[in-house]
C-alpha cells in the first residue's frame, strides 16, 4: 500500500511538471502493481491446492514404450480386427471417443462411459469403480472383455501375436532377458509404458510453476470462483481429481438431474459394501472441455449443464450464471494435447 502512495505522489509531481510521458509510465506501474497485489494471495492458495503435472519420463523410442504404442493402435487385439485401444481412447480426440457408451467388437455397448487415457496413469486407481490399481492392470481387461474387444482368452491373444513376425522382434527387443517374451503380462506392461507418456501440460502448469502471467486475470477470477464454490473438495491436486472416491449425489439423487436411463451403483458392484453405493472415482478435470459427454454414463452432453448438476448434487448449491461462466473459463486452461509423435 505504501508503494501505491509513493507512486501516486510521483504522478502528482510529474503532472505538475507537465511530463505526460513519465505520468503514463508511472500510471502503468501502478496498474501492474495493483494487479500483482490483488492476485498474490490467490496465486499462493492455488499452488497449495493444485500443483503442476510431472514431466514426461521416458521416450516413445524406448523399446517397451515403442511396443506399447504399436499394441495401442493395433486392431488385431480385437476378435475380428475391428478395434484397437485407440478406437475408444482416441489420442486425436483427447483420449476418448466422445460417445456416451463405446461400441464393442460385436456391436454391443459398454456399460460405462470410456474415460480418457490422457494423464490416466497418475490416477490413484483405474476405471470408474477403481477396480484396477494402475494402467498396466487396466490395459489387459478390455481386450478379453466379451462386450469390448472380445478376444476369447489371453492365450488366444498371445497365440495371435506370436504368429506376427513384427511382434516377435519387438517383444524380444523390449524384454531381452526373457526366453519367451510374448506374454500377456508383458503386453500389459508395454501398453502401460506407452500410456505413461500421455501427459498433457498446459499454461496452467506454467502458472503452477511460478509464471504468474501464464493465466489472465479473467482465468484467475474463474479459478477463484472454482475454489470458493467448493469444487476443490474433490477436484484438487495436479489432476484436479483422480485421487479419491466420492458418492455421486451427496445432497440429492444424481439421476434426478442427469436423467440417467439406468441407475449405476458404482463401487458397490465391486465391494458389495453399502457405503460404496453410488460411489465412483472422482474424474480428473484435465481436458474436461474436450472429453464429453459427461459422468460415468455419458448422460450429459453440455459441460455447462454438468457443472450446474455438480453444484446441486455435490455442493447443494444453485450456482449462478456468473459462477458457472467463470468456472468454465478456468476449465479451458486445463486443455492440452500429447505430442504428435505419440499419435498414430
Amino acid at each position: 500500500m505504501r508503494k501505491h502512495i509513493v507512486l501516486l505522489s510521483s504522478i502528482a509531481f510529474l503532472a505538475s511538471c507537465g511530463d505526460n510521458q513519465e505520468v503514463s509510465k508511472v500510471k502503468e506501474e501502478i496498474k501492474t502493481t495493483v494487479k500483482e497485489y490483488k492476485f498474490t494471495e490467490l496465486d499462493a492458495q492455488a499452488r497449495d491446492l493444485f500443483g503442476a503435472l510431472p514431466a514426461v519420463e521416458g521416450s516413445v523410442n524406448d523399446p517397451i514404450a515403442k511396443l506399447g504404442k504399436s499394441l495401442y493402435f493395433d486392431k488385431r487385439l480385437s476378435k475380428d480386427n475391428k478395434q484397437s485401444c485407440n478406437t475408444c481412447h482416441n489420442l486425436n480426440t483427447f483420449g476418448v471417443d466422445n460417445n456416451s457408451f463405446s461400441e464393442g467388437n460385436d456391436g454391443g455397448l459398454g456399460g460405462r462411459n470410456s474415460p480418457t487415457t490422457l494423464n490416466a496413469f497418475l490416477h490413484f486407481s483405474q476405471f470408474w469403480d477403481g477396480r484396477e490399481p494402475d494402467v498396466e492392470a487396466q490395459a489387459g481387461g478390455p481386450i478379453v472383455n466379451p462386450v469390448e474387444m472380445a478376444m476369447p482368452s489371453e492365450k488366444f491373444v498371445i497365440d495371435r501375436l506370436s504368429s506376427i513376425e513384427e511382434y516377435k522382434t519387438m517383444f524380444r527387443e523390449a524384454f531381452p532377458k526373457t526366453n519367451s517374451p510374448i506374454t500377456y503380462n508383458n503386453l500389459k506392461s508395454a501398453i502401460g509404458a506407452f500410456e505413461r507418456l500421455l501427459i498433457t501440460p498446459t499454461k496452467f502448469d506454467k502458472y503452477m510453476a511460478g509464471e504468474n502471467e501464464a493465466l489472465t486475470s479473467k482465468e484467475k477470477r474463474g479459478m477463484k470462483l472454482f475454489i470458493d464454490a467448493g469444487c476443490i473438495t474433490c477436484h484438487a491436486g495436479p489432476l484436479l481429481g483422480g485421487d479419491l472416491y466420492q458418492r455421486f449425489g451427496l445432497s440429492t439423487n444424481y439421476w434426478d438431474y442427469t436423467k440417467s436411463k439406468n441407475i449405476d451403483k458404482g463401487r458397490f458392484d465391486v465391494t458389495g459394501k453399502e457405503s460404496d453405493m453410488y460411489v465412483f472415482k472422482v474424474p480428473s478435470l484435465r481436458n474436461i472441455t474436450k472429453t464429453g459427454p459427461y459422468f460415468h454414463d455419458g448422460s450429459v452432453e453440455s459441460l455447462r449443464r454438468a457443472v450446474t448438476i455438480m453444484g446441486k448434487t455435490q455442493l447443494n448449491r444453485d450456482l449462478s450464471a456468473k459462477e458457472i461462466a467463470g468456472i468454465l473459463f478456468f476449465l479451458e486452461t486445463l486443455t492440452g494435447e500429447v505430442g504428435e509423435e505419440l499419435k498414430e
